[in-house]
């Protein structure tokens, strides 16, 4: 179980790298020596009108200078990325983390590994791929526009696919996987639903273990809400059915473990 606690997070720096993308650096306490890859902080609005906190996965953790990176989405106006989007260095932000589970790193370790991202699930990748000691292929998937793809090159191979064509192969992550011919043993992804469940289908067809971040369906990041509930094959403890709460007992779940 992750060792979270409750933290006034500094910003120390935050830039746009892409349209609506934001990198944010905040220097951290205790949270970076306890965060993994995978894992997600909560962090709350400051705004009244907006009680419960905002989940966003965590990008990169430096241990050494006690830092950590979040790479997000703005999702409209008036909403809590809006207002992340505007801290400027030197301001304070209350965050809850690290959360749930992580990637299970040392399942991988040694083998092939496809590390799959799509759209705002590529920045808990980054982090993934420079702690896995593993033969490492990064397949990225965008709309249109890139971002964190040369950070990438550093920890693994690299290919890419945008919806448009604009760059790498048009089309999706399995269409990029098929065009080069690529293998392996083990998949860690995160992104949009319909994504991990083709990645579900095709782990299952070609006897892969595949390991999906279901993320993008949290709300609260604690538990409470039940907004990120999702179908499993086993029992839930909590509800009595056969429910998971992403943000409590994933958000990486095991493929077979989740109805998607």
């Amino acid at each position: 179980m992750s060792t979270k606690t409750k933290e006034t997070l500094t910003v120390i720096s935050q830039e746009e790298i892409g349209r609506d993308i934001y990198s944010l650096w905040l220097q951290t306490d205790q949270m970076a020596q306890n965060a993994r890859p995978g894992q997600f902080l909560s962090l709350y609005t400051g705004d009244g009108s907006k009680l419960l906190p905002r989940p966003i996965s965590i990008c990169e953790i430096d241990k050494e200078d006690s830092k950590i990176r979040l790479v997000y989405r703005v999702t409209g106006k008036n909403t809590g990325t809006e207002g992340f989007s505007r801290l400027k260095p030197g301001e304070k932000i209350e965050a809850l983390g690290p959360l749930g589970n992580g990637f299970p790193l040392e399942e991988a370790e040694g083998k092939k590994v496809f590390l799959i991202g799509g759209g705002i699930g590529i920045p808990p990748m980054l982090e993934t791929a420079k702690q896995l000691k593993a033969e490492k292929t990064a397949v990225l998937g965008y709309r249109d526009e890139l971002f964190l793809n040369d950070e990438f090159t550093r920890y693994a191979d690299v290919y890419v696919a945008t919806e448009d064509g604009s760059a790498g192969t048009k089309g999706n992550v399995l269409n990029a996987i098929c065009e080069r011919g690529l293998e392996a043993e083990v998949i860690f992804a995160c992104g949009p639903t319909p994504m991990l469940r083709a990645l579900k289908e095709y782990a299952a067809e070609n006897n892969i273990t595949c390991w999906i971040s279901m993320e993008e369906r949290m709300a609260c990041g604690i538990g409470a809400c039940l907004g990120c509930v999702c179908k499993s094959k086993e029992i839930d403890a909590h509800s009595l059915v056969h429910n998971k709460r992403v943000c409590k007992d994933g958000p990486v779940f095991l493929s077979t473990e989740v109805e998607l």
